[in-house]
């Protein structure tokens, strides 16, 4: 009699804490010698990689 191998069940993703789900963070631009803010980009989520899903 044959038997029945168990499939593992893959947990659900879950979404990083850090970009919230987006891969996008807000990064500050400094310029000058004085290092002065000088606005906000766009940058890649380094908790992720830009996936927006944690891995735990």
């Amino acid at each position: 009699m044959a038997t029945k191998k168990k499939t593992a069940s893959t947990p659900a993703p879950v979404e990083c804490g850090e970009c919230h789900g987006s891969g996008i963070v807000p990064v500050t631009v400094r310029v000058g010698r004085k290092r002065r803010v000088a606005g906000q980009q766009d940058g890649v989520c380094l908790a992720c990689l830009g996936t927006g899903q944690s891995e735990g």
